[in-house]
């Protein structure tokens, strides 16, 4: 899980593409410089982002913090306010740093047609929050009598209203992450929610550490790996990518393509630039890195600034 220095969000903005190249994987890649950066300061005692969102309006972003809440950016003022809040959060509004009891929200994903912001907070569970904000409401915080236990990214399909989601590991929580690498642990977990049915099923179970999520533009498979929801191949999973590194969150791009924020760096790519993101194309083929001052790592990317190609 990427971490931020404490009260700063850095929020990657391409302006331009300044196409340089290096050497991923042994092939010639385009790298975007991750530059200009703007950085914004979260109130005083907290931390964060995981996930950055915008709404349907444009407006935002919205980033889930260390103290349970969901802050949203207000462009005019320069700053950020309260838009969602857990129960626990409420009752005691001086939570930091008490993640299981205040919760972490991790990825944010908008219905655009409602208005609904998602949140896969890795302790509470799957939640949501109406478009005006607000205490956000648990969804569901178990799925085949087995509880959650570190839910990380979502996604929503866009015309359906369902939700995809991952629990990275049954056995180690947010906190002990760490554990879930060094002990290769492959109980983490793909999961959909069904929203007229109201209820949680198992997509795939006995993963390798699933961080973000992303329903591809046809709606026939959702990515980190291959899951096929449509199709003679539904129900299966498939390799999709190669990266130059560890994937974090992940955004479909306006082609069809995803963008993955890389958590750190493959030990063994051999580009000279620090790499923090990469572009893949529909058939999982790497365009495009993404690179930026040592030190800076992304926990999500802003898809609709930057195109793969």
């Amino acid at each position: 899980m990427s971490r931020y220095n404490k009260s700063l969000l850095l929020l990657v903005l391409v302006v331009s593409l300044l196409a340089s190249c290096c050497v991923v994987h042994g092939k010639q890649t385009k790298a975007t410089p991750a530059s200009p950066f703007s950085a914004s300061h979260f109130p005083n005692g907290v931390t964060g982002a995981e996930s950055l969102a915008f709404d349907r309006r444009g407006q935002g972003p919205y980033a889930g913090v260390s103290d349970g809440r969901v802050l949203k950016y207000d462009a005019s003022s320069r700053r950020w306010a309260t838009f969602a809040y857990n129960i626990n959060y409420e009752k005691n509004p001086m939570c930091n740093g008490a993640e299981a009891i205040c919760g972490r929200p991790l990825g944010l994903q908008f219905h655009a047609r409602t208005g609904d912001l998602y949140i896969a907070d890795a302790y509470l569970g799957l939640m949501k929050v109406g478009p005006g904000g607000g205490e956000a409401t648990v969804l569901a915080s178990e799925a085949d009598g087995v509880p959650f236990n570190f839910v990380n990214g979502v996604d929503v399909d866009q015309v359906t209203g369902d939700v995809y989601f991952t629990d990275s590991s049954t056995t180690y929580t947010r906190e002990h992450n760490t554990m879930i690498l060094i002990n290769r642990d492959t109980t983490g977990r793909l999961l959909k929610y069904d929203v007229r049915r109201r209820s949680v099923t198992v997509l795939r179970s006995g993963l390798p550490y699933p961080n973000g999520v992303a329903v591809s533009a046809d709606r026939t498979h959702v990515v980190a790996f291959r899951y096929w929801l449509k199709g003679p191949k539904a129900g299966h999973y498939e390799f999709f990518a190669d990266l130059p590194g560890y994937a974090d969150n992940i955004r479909r791009d306006a082609m069809g393509g995803y963008w993955f924020a890389l958590n750190r760096e493959d030990i063994n790519t051999t580009s000279p630039e620090h790499l923090v993101g990469v572009c893949v194309d529909a058939k999982g083929v790497e365009h495009q890195v993404m690179t930026a001052p040592e030190g800076v790592r992304l926990a999500t990317s802003r898809s609709k600034i930057a195109q793969c190609g």
